[in-house]
């Protein structure tokens, strides 16, 4: 019994992760999340106290679900590896026809003024990305493979934001251009020292 029990509360993630994902918050209903793990809409609450406990749920497994820990496999270059890393991330929006964004930055602007809870999950999930990315960068700075003066802290910052956005125009356009520019001015400007 508390196998099937473990068994419904995972299909009840799997679908909200999806649900939430594919939609937004306030377009996945309860029902909506039960239908898509095949359960009754009442066991629903015999794993989770409210939607919005799901969806803190759902963001941490999102958060597992973007390769996350290869930014800290230091077998890897870490500009080559923080590359990578966004072309995954750009990979996956494009495999999806650009109709899902990045769930942070989804919920970010759609439910962070309306739950004190969702607001501190998708800050923590966000600081949690940046640090990650700042580790990267200190390892090129460290290697003399970055742009001497940047400050990795404030410049992965500016990083996750500009990806976010470009997020939002890929998705706008369904095109990949607002991907090329970012590659460009991120990884060919930015980051990149400059060749005397």
């Amino acid at each position: 019994m508390a196998v099937a029990r473990q068994s419904m509360r995972e299909e009840i993630v799997e679908a909200a992760l999806d649900r939430f994902h594919a939609r937004g918050y306030n377009a996945a209903g309860v029902k909506d999340i039960t239908d898509g793990a095949g359960v009754p809409k009442g066991s629903f609450y015999n794993h989770f106290a409210s939607k919005e406990a799901l969806a803190v749920i759902a963001l941490e497994r999102y958060g597992e679900s973007r390769r996350m820990r290869d930014l800290a496999d230091t077998s890897v270059e870490p500009l080559t590896r923080l590359r990578k890393h966004f072309e995954f991330l750009r990979d996956d929006v494009v495999g999806w026809g650009y109709k899902r964004g990045c769930m942070f930055g989804n919920f970010g602007t759609e439910i962070t003024d309306h739950s004190e809870t969702i607001r501190a999950s998708v800050g923590e999930s966000l600081r949690v990305w940046t640090d990650l990315v700042a580790g990267v960068l200190a390892e090129a700075a460290h290697a003399g493979a970055l742009r001497t003066g940047l400050d990795p802290a404030a410049t992965a910052r500016l990083i996750v934001n500009a990806w976010e956005g470009t997020l939002i125009d890929a998705r706008a356009t369904r095109s990949p251009d607002a991907f090329a520019s970012f590659f460009t001015v991120v990884f060919d400007t930015l980051l990149t020292p400059p060749s005397y």
